[in-house]
């Protein structure tokens, strides 16, 4: 519903640009802290083995998928907190909600990860790398819970504007991350070594930490008596519940079409062998540092435009919008000239140089990264239009772009061209910017064609 209360001030879209940044860049910090996590993973199980990585890439890409599909309800939560900010109780109503829509969602999905073996073995993974996979997940798995937790959290805070702890929290759950993995896997300071079961055990710690310290900062943080979300936990209110759900499920789905093309594009390349799997993984944990910027700025725009869907304020909105997109080619251009000037060093770092497969998985990485760099405009593109169009609360249309995109396209072409073309892993990411290029296009179009965008 729109309403009229007018807008105190004119700002110019500099001024949005400032501002998206100070709410955006905390985010895009932890963001790119929580992306640490996988790239610290990656990193010393490749130091370990090339199977325990290949394993992990599996484990860790299940895992995801399943995560992102319950972070809809999270995202569906941001817009209505940044709207709500005024209204104490209702804030506490969203949230306390949205953490049970959570935490059901991660008791019911277990089961996936402790019978994931003949799930990827019926997809046709390796045997071994099934069974490590399994492994992996039936400990890590359990961490779903405290990262629901988080998801809620993390939304709770960011519509109330209170971006800065998020970052601090993820960036010392990264660091209790690499202590543990170093430990762990490694068998350092007397610990046993572990592997690839290490590196679970560290991932479920560090979704424990950072539930722990925001619900800390939820209840005891400067200001936040008010928004207090655990005040009569157990009550529900159920026509909050439902609004929540309704907003959340088309971003869940639209979530699961993204994150999904992915875990195709994984599941393809594995088929190809474990040496072409790790290159993929190595490559999809240094893009998703990327993403997670643009991922960052999107969930700021999204509280932006927000609060000015809130007062029906057209003019705010379009401001907004540009202001994303300033700071998403801003990003775009650094990111190309990463990709294109210095992919073997950051490919390097993920695997021994005396490994037997190093040579083939630096190639083939370098390959990937270059391919990566065709489609950050696309990429950027269709994150920033979906952070918009969930503002406006906005969020089945662009479910059906995203199925359009990036299934009905993006893993068609990835199959194509990596399998039956000959193409390989470099083919199959060439399918990945198709389907980007055609889900980021209908979305801008659509938020593009928003009544408020056109003046109504």
């Amino acid at each position: 519903m729109e309403q009229t209360i007018p807008q105190p001030q004119a700002h110019s879209v500099s001024e949005h640009v400032r501002r998206t940044l100070v709410l955006g860049l905390p985010l895009i910090g932890s963001h790119l802290a929580q992306t640490a996590v996988g790239i610290v993973d990656t990193i010393m199980l490749g130091w370990y083995s090339i199977a325990a990585l290949a394993a992990s890439v599996l484990g860790s890409t299940l895992f995801f998928t399943v995560f992102i599909i319950g972070s809809g309800f999270s995202a569906a939560a941001l817009p209505k907190v940044a709207a709500a900010q005024d209204d104490p109780q209702r804030v506490r109503r969203i949230t306390r909600m949205t953490l049970w829509l959570g935490l059901a969602f991660a008791l019911l999905t277990y089961p996936i990860f402790f019978f994931a073996e003949p799930l990827l073995l019926m997809l046709r993974q390796d045997a071994d790398v099934a069974a490590g996979a399994q492994d992996y997940l039936r400990i890590a798995g359990l961490g779903m819970v405290p990262a629901m937790i988080v998801a809620g959290l993390r939304s709770h805070l960011a519509g109330l504007e209170r971006t800065a702890v998020v970052l601090w929290a993820t960036l010392g759950a990264a660091a209790v991350n690499a202590f543990l993995n170093w430990v762990l896997i490694f068998g350092n300071l007397g610990a046993p070594e572990l592997g690839l079961v290490g590196a679970a055990y560290a991932s479920l710690s560090v979704h424990a930490v950072m539930a722990t310290v925001l619900a800390i900062y939820a209840v005891r943080g400067p200001a936040m008596a008010q928004f207090e979300v655990f005040v009569r936990f157990w009550r529900a209110d159920w026509l909050e519940a439902r609004e929540i759900f309704a907003l959340g499920w088309p971003i869940s789905l639209t979530l699961l079409a993204e994150s999904g093309l992915f875990m195709a594009s994984g599941l393809i390349i594995g088929t190809l062998g474990a040496v072409p799997l790790a290159a993929h993984g190595i490559a999809l944990q240094i893009t998703s540092a990327t993403f997670m910027v643009h991922l960052g700025l999107s969930a700021a725009v999204t509280v932006r435009a927000g609060t000015a869907y809130a007062r029906g304020d057209g003019a705010a909105l379009r401001k907004v919008a540009q202001a994303g997109l300033i700071l998403a080619t801003l990003v775009v251009a650094l990111t190309v000239a990463a990709f294109f000037g210095v992919p073997g060093v950051m490919v390097r770092g993920f695997v021994d140089a005396s490994d037997p497969a190093f040579p083939a998985i630096l190639s083939l990485g370098v390959t990937l990264l270059m391919v990566a760099a065709l489609f950050q405009v696309a990429d950027a593109a269709q994150v920033m239009a979906l952070g918009l169009l969930r503002g406006v609360q906005d969020t089945r249309r662009p479910m059906v772009f995203a199925v359009i995109g990036y299934w009905g396209v993006g893993v068609p072409c990835s199959y194509v061209l990596g399998l039956p073309l000959g193409l390989g892993p470099a083919g199959v990411w060439l399918g990945l910017a198709i389907g980007l290029s055609v889900a980021g296009a209908l979305m801008t179009r659509r938020f593009l064609r928003h009544p408020l965008m056109q003046g109504a």
